[in-house]
């Protein structure tokens, strides 16, 4: 009999990678959603509608599920008020049910002042509202260990690829490089922690499938490290041609977002871009194995395609890809 997961939020740009990842593992995957698709993605995928405030009617529906994936994200601008109770709904779903609880985490903890090598470990000195949030998240999940919770972060940085839109990368980065442009938010030469999502789903599948212990446990996601520098070059070797390079305009943004609420989040977050950081994979390999890692190229190749962002011929090369 395989296992059953539950995940919250599957529709959105990580869940869909889970979701696609626990199927194609073998597990049973229990997708829970505001509004399903009208297609059904795979025979092991069951969809969800039971609102996640709803523990009672959602743990009832998700009978059996022994892991829950919190893959619900809520927009920045609403972060201060949704974050953390989302979170403590999802851990009443997972108590419910006596499943373990697993969340994506990311580096806000660490804030401005982090060192350039970032370990589970490492000093958390978070300076920004975000920061503190994620802090106070897995403190929430910390405290839930003491009646038995078993649950983990698995930490990553900024994603790329998969499926829908709606990230950096997306949205300002690759943008426009079918139109022979790369904006890169900050200076070229300091290094970016990067998450293919993919590889990332995978690594959770990987870690669902160990014992883990009571309590909170904290892992990292290596993913890809680059400079702006790297990364341009990678997206011109991809796309077989020169990319004119441009910048992010942080002032005029820092003014914007003294009426845009968005703009003023993204501000807030803007050292991410100039303060060099790689996340340490070394606990993760310990914990569940090698975990998948594509190639550079390779993934960015994939990326691109989904955004339309290659010529025809490149994306029919990407489709028959292994």
């Amino acid at each position: 009999m395989p296992d059953t997961v539950l995940i919250l939020g599957a529709r959105g740009r990580l869940g869909a990678a889970v979701v696609a990842a626990f199927a194609a593992a073998g597990w049973q995957v229990l997708a829970q959603a505001r509004r399903a698709p009208t297609t059904q993605p795979h025979p092991r995928v069951r969809w969800i509608d039971a609102p996640l405030h709803d523990a009672e009617a959602l743990s009832r529906q998700a009978g059996g599920a022994s892991l829950v994936v919190h893959a619900v994200n809520p927009p920045y601008t609403q972060w201060q008020a949704q974050a953390l109770p989302l979170l403590c709904q999802g851990l009443d779903v997972a108590e419910r049910l006596g499943a373990r609880f697993m969340l994506p985490g990311n580096v806000y903890n660490y804030g401005a002042g982090m060192p350039p090598r970032l370990l589970p470990q490492t000093p958390e000195h978070p300076d920004t509202r975000k920061g503190r949030i994620r802090v106070d998240m897995e403190a929430e999940m910390a405290a839930r260990g003491q009646r038995g919770l078993r649950s983990l972060v698995l930490r990553a940085g900024d994603f790329f690829g998969g499926e829908g839109r709606g990230v950096w990368f997306d949205l300002v980065v690759a943008r426009d490089v079918a139109k022979g442009k790369v904006c890169y938010p900050g200076p070229l030469d300091q290094a970016h922690a990067w998450a293919y999502l993919p590889d990332l789903a995978q690594a959770f599948v990987a870690v669902a499938a160990r014992d883990w212990p009571l309590g909170l446990t904290r892992l990292n996601f290596a993913g890809h490290t680059l400079t702006g520098a790297d990364l341009h070059a990678a997206l011109e070797r991809v796309a077989g041609r020169s990319l004119q390079h441009k910048g992010l305009p942080w002032g005029l943004m820092r003014l914007g977002g003294l009426l845009i609420p968005s703009w003023r989040e993204i501000v807030e977050m803007e050292y991410l871009w100039r303060v060099p950081h790689q996340l340490d994979g070394a606990d993760l390999q310990a914990f569940a194995g090698p975990v998948p890692a594509t190639p550079l190229d390779t993934a960015l190749r994939h990326s691109l395609a989904a955004l339309g962002q290659l010529g025809a011929g490149a994306k029919h090369a990407v489709s028959g890809a292994a």
